[in-house]
């Protein structure tokens, strides 16, 4: 993948979290300075317990005030055109998917340059996707939605096994990072619209 273009995912990734966070946090009416924090916690969570992982250290946003202003621009962006925007769980929803295809994406890929195979690669995309929206909901005092029977983790998996397929079928890089992105957006699309879910191995309690 060319520099350029995994910058540009980078950016995309980061700002769509930025503002899934600021969203949060504004629908559970925090203060600005609880949403800058919520929109930081989500767009690096994920990415920061990667790098750690694989001892890829200062963690990648350490490296660059780009990701910084990203975020910044996307928290008050939200904060402040965000009550025009009516539909706050959707556009939450919207928001948090692309977000975790691009980063899904960008966690693979970070595996693949430090020499890792296919499993480790899909494990670091789904933890670069998800872990953002696990501190995010451990900070709100949520049951966070990776450890829900929605389709979360699994849609960050699904994507990264074609990402990783469409490559070894020789398909263009940018073309196989694009298409696992859009596999993501549109399986948590799907899931949730025909309330699709994981099936639960425990008892219900008793009514």
């Amino acid at each position: 993948m060319t520099p350029g273009f995994f910058t540009t995912i980078e950016i995309l990734g980061t700002f769509s979290f930025a503002v899934a966070g600021a969203f949060a946090a504004m629908e559970n009416r925090l203060d600005p300075f609880g949403v800058l924090i919520l929109a930081f916690a989500t767009a690096i969570g994920g990415g920061t317990i990667r790098d750690i992982l694989i001892g890829d250290l200062p963690v990648v946003w350490l490296q660059s005030n780009l990701t910084f202003w990203v975020i910044l621009i996307g928290a008050l962006i939200t904060l402040f055109f965000g009550t025009y925007l009516k539909k706050f769980d959707r556009m939450l929803f919207y928001f948090d998917a692309m977000g975790l295809g691009l980063f899904s994406v960008i966690g693979i890929q970070k595996g693949m340059l430090n020499g890792f195979g296919p499993g480790i690669c899909v494990m670091l995309g789904t933890i670069t996707g998800c872990f953002g929206g696990v501190l995010r909901d451990v900070l709100l005092n949520n049951v966070p939605l990776l450890f829900r029977k929605e389709i979360y983790a699994l849609a960050s998996i699904i994507g990264g096994v074609f990402f990783l397929l469409l490559l070894k079928w020789g398909l263009d890089t940018k073309v196989a990072t694009i298409t696992a992105i859009i596999i993501v957006f549109v399986t948590r699309m799907v899931a949730v619209r025909l309330k699709l879910s994981l099936p639960l191995f425990y008892l219900k309690k008793p009514g």
